[in-house]
């Protein structure tokens, strides 16, 4: 549906003047300059605007935490990991969420529907549908999109916050290029569905949700309310292999070539020689080993009206 009509809906979501707390990362890729006219689009739309922009991501639990019976819901403008900061307190505190795409790739927004138009966005958080998500759960942290480690930490760790401004999306792949050349295949034991797998990979990703890493896709049919958790293995011994793969990466149709592995699950272990650092939504949260299960239905989100993830 189009996000210009929208406002023929006779219902909202939410109450009319809803108390909204306005959580804008400053250091996102669209957050400083966007800030003011996020505030006046969501003022127009009917909501009562808490602002707090945010200096440091780190602080945005505390903010929620603090705000949480004061509101009736949380908006977050930012990128992927200004979500993931949030996403534990909002577990907490069970408040909808409204999303507004200000980071570089936007990932769960994509996944979700919700256009980076500043004002259709707003336009989503005011008509849009309540729709519980899952979640994925790594040693107790919570992920909206896929926790990996291999060759997407390498990448994590390469791509600084003044390069993402600069060169945007395309600064995944600049980065992912460099990286690619370097990797070597590292061991690890996988536990799913009551099997012990031992490979040998460059990479290991675990997705909740579709999309991830400038808009590349876990599983081509991967949905984030369909209960289970991707996996998928690179097990390639020459970093060139990888080459070919990443056309099919994009559409989450690599699963079907050679040298990828592909389980589903709800409940996965990951175990390696040495402490492994785990990437969560573009963020490094945790290390191996490491326990992956999905908790279905675990938040509410504000969605485009008759999306289908």
């Amino acid at each position: 549906m189009d996000a210009e009509n929208w406002t023929y809906r006779l219902q909202r979501a939410l109450p009319i003047s809803s108390r909204a707390l306005l959580l804008i990362n400053r250091h996102a890729r669209q957050g400083e300059k966007r800030l003011s006219e996020a505030i006046n689009c969501l003022k127009q739309l009917g909501f009562n605007v808490v602002e707090e922009s945010i200096e440091n991501p780190k602080n945005i639990s505390e903010l929620i935490l603090r705000y949480q019976h004061e509101v009736d819901l949380v908006i977050v403008g930012g990128g992927d990991g200004t979500l993931n900061a949030a996403v534990d307190a909002l577990v907490e505190v069970q408040l909808p969420l409204g999303i507004l795409p200000l980071g570089t790739a936007n990932d769960l927004a994509r996944t979700l529907g919700i256009p980076n138009s500043l004002n259709e966005a707003c336009k989503v958080i005011a008509y849009g549908d309540l729709r519980r998500v899952d979640l994925g759960l790594v040693n107790g942290k919570y992920f909206f999109n896929v926790a990996s480690l291999g060759l997407s930490v390498k990448i994590t760790q390469r791509l600084t916050k003044e390069v993402k401004r600069r060169w945007g999306i395309l600064a995944y792949a600049a980065t992912a290029l460099q990286v690619i050349w370097e990797s070597r295949p590292f061991s690890a034991e996988i536990r799913i569905n009551g099997k012990s797998l031992h490979v040998k990979t460059v990479q290991i990703a675990v997705g909740n949700g579709r999309y991830y890493g400038g808009g590349m896709a876990v599983v081509h049919d991967a949905t984030i309310d369909d209960q289970r958790l991707d996996l998928y293995s690179l097990e390639i011994e020459h970093w060139w292999q990888i080459i070919p793969l990443l056309p099919a990466m994009r559409q989450g149709r690599h699963i079907y070539r050679r040298g990828v592995r592909a389980i589903q699950g709800q409940n996965i272990e990951i175990f390696t020689r040495k402490p492994r650092p785990i990437n969560t939504d573009g963020e490094i949260t945790t290390y191996t080993p490491a326990h992956f299960r999905v908790v279905p239905n675990a938040l509410a989100i504000l969605v485009p009206p008759f999306e289908t993830f």
